[in-house]
């Protein structure tokens, strides 16, 4: 009998597995666009020190715009607050240039509250400019009217109106033609003058009166008990 020739066995191979491929931490487009970051602020910051100072020196800087400024006039001589509601303060300088109070009645003034009160007059700043009907920022009737004269002769007209939305500052017709918007704290340091008008404070306190003392040493002075003793 022929034998069985069996075939050996062919050993299975263990296969590695392949690894898997790790993904870049940047893509790409993602190292595109980082470089042309790069790029674009390296271009801001070569034009930006290299721009023209003759450019940057030729636009100034807005400065603040009064009202009345110290080229208007010499000297203040008077100043006028008339309120739609109540007394008319006026004080004015009298021959001596000395500030005295004319209304709501003639007396001498606190020369310290008025030459405060005629600086804040020459900083009145101007915010803006409005064209705008009067009755819309209550100019149809001004809720104060401030007369100022000057040494030349000269008088201007301040008749303010509302405050703004913002409150930032009063609606102001100036000499009666073109409306401004003027700060608000320095408006209303001159209109406080209504209500305090600066009159010069001169009260001094009356001293208390002493105590009787008696006309000689042997004069007996009265107590309590001895008003208090019925005489016969």
């Amino acid at each position: 009998m022929a034998r069985k020739t069996t075939k050996p066995k062919a050993r299975k191979s263990k296969e590695t597995p392949l690894r898997k491929q790790q993904k870049p931490v940047f893509r790409t487009g993602t190292w595109i666009t980082l470089l042309l970051l790069a790029a674009l602020v390296g271009l801001a910051y070569y034009l930006n020190r290299n721009e023209p100072i003759a450019e940057t020196e030729a636009t100034p800087a807005l400065e603040a715009a009064f009202v009345i400024s110290e080229q208007d006039g010499n000297i203040i001589t008077s100043i006028e607050i008339k309120p739609v509601n109540g007394e008319t303060v006026k004080v004015a300088r009298n021959g001596e240039k000395v500030w005295a109070l004319e209304l709501p009645s003639a007396a001498e003034a606190d020369q310290g509250l008025v030459e405060a009160a005629a600086s804040q007059i020459t900083a009145l700043k101007i915010i803006g400019e409005v064209d705008a009907d009067a009755s819309i920022l209550g100019l149809d009737e001004p809720a104060y009217v401030i007369t100022i004269e000057f040494a030349d002769g000269r008088k201007r007209t301040l008749e303010i109106g509302d405050t703004t939305p913002t409150r930032s500052g009063y609606y102001v017709r100036v000499d009666r033609k073109k409306t401004l918007i003027l700060t608000l704290s320095g408006i209303d340091s001159l209109t406080n003058l209504t209500r305090f008008p600066p009159y010069l404070n001169t009260s001094t306190p009356t001293p208390l009166p002493l105590p009787p003392t008696p006309d000689s040493p042997n004069e007996a002075i009265s107590t309590p008990e001895a008003d208090l003793t019925p005489t016969p």
